[in-house]
């Protein structure tokens, strides 16, 4: 699959593009007015754009073709770049924007008007909230119908990472023209201060959000219930499985999944299935009253079952694959 066609490409280029220019903007801003709000902002888009260019690398890495060291592929490469990028917003974005606000809590300096500031928090608040949109459009097209709340917990890391900074990126740019305002009218710094500190909370939260998303894709998370069970039904409405013993699953990348289930066969049907052309009646009378030649029919009887056996596991696994492309690798064992 081009790169370009990848679950959460287009958010994740949209918001590097967006916080390269708002980045440059704000240290622009920051050092004019001397507001540690701006400078928080400044640190925040400067943070969100070198975790973004790690969601893409994530992204160009997970499509790499299975080898001979990773032979399930490396899908799982995108949580990983996506936890490092997590890690970067908690402590890049929150660590440095926290001890700003902190700083200047304890050492209140002083903030000079410009309206420079305002016009980037503008510019600011317009690119942050394009791209968001972005981020909201891909979430929506990849769960339509679904609420909120369940698409953002069907949501692919990428995407989910893009969405949560950006809607903290338009929030923060809020917080920081809201406190950078009320130092100016009332002329105390602490509030613009305050402002910073509420913006690295806002990170810290983001960040350890994404941190728990990735940490279950890293360990191997299951597939979904509902997928499970329409496994399990096709399973069982094989008339050569009797049921399913066992199963288990995982996920090898955004999307992709394997399973590996304990099966016991239906003896009867796997009977009728190898003598469904010959009379087991005429079987018997061909065998009756010589033991060679029913030593011979014992070596083949033993011979057919596995092999029917081995047959019957690959259609099922091919009806499964065909019904549902997402499971790339299936084991299916004999209880």
């Amino acid at each position: 699959m081009a790169l370009q066609h990848t679950s959460g490409f287009q958010p994740v280029v949209a918001a590097i593009a967006g916080n390269a220019v708002v980045t440059v903007s704000k240290f622009g801003a920051a050092v004019v007015s001397g507001s540690s709000s701006m400078f928080a902002e400044a640190v925040h888009s400067f943070a969100d754009t070198l975790n973004q260019i790690l969601l893409l690398i994530g992204l160009r890495r997970s499509l790499k073709k299975a080898d001979e060291t990773f032979e399930y592929g490396y899908g799982s490469e995108r949580f990983f770049w996506a936890l490092l990028s997590a890690v970067g917003v908690f402590f890049i974005g929150a660590g440095i924007t926290g001890y700003k606000g902190v700083t200047s809590l304890l050492h209140p300096g002083e903030v000079e008007f410009s309206v420079i500031v305002f016009v980037v928090l503008l510019f600011a608040f317009l690119v942050e909230l394009y791209t968001f949109r972005v981020a909201a459009r891909s979430l929506r097209a990849a769960h339509p119908g679904a609420a909120l709340r369940e698409r953002l917990e069907l949501a692919d890391p990428m995407t989910l990472a893009v969405y949560l900074e950006d809607a903290v990126a338009v929030l923060g740019v809020a917080i920081a023209a809201v406190a950078i305002g009320a130092t100016y009218l009332t002329g105390n710094p602490v509030w613009d201060a305050l402002g910073s500190v509420l913006i690295s909370i806002l990170l810290a939260f983001t960040a350890v959000t994404l941190i728990l998303k990735n940490r279950i894709y890293l360990l191997g998370r299951a597939i979904p219930e509902d997928l499970q069970e329409q496994v399990v039904g096709i399973l069982e409405a094989d008339p050569a499985i009797e049921k399913v013993v066992d199963f288990k699953s995982t996920t090898l990348g955004w999307g992709v999944y394997r399973i590996k289930c304990e099966v016991e066969f239906n003896g009867g049907a796997l009977l009728r299935e190898v003598y469904r052309r010959r009379s087991m009646e005429q079987q018997y009378e061909d065998v009756r009253g010589d033991f060679g030649e029913f030593k011979r029919f014992l070596a083949d009887y033993a011979d057919r079952i596995p092999r029917l056996m081995g047959k019957k596991i690959d259609e099922i696994e091919l009806r499964i694959k065909k019904l549902h492309p997402s499971i790339r690798h299936i084991d299916i064992e004999i209880n």
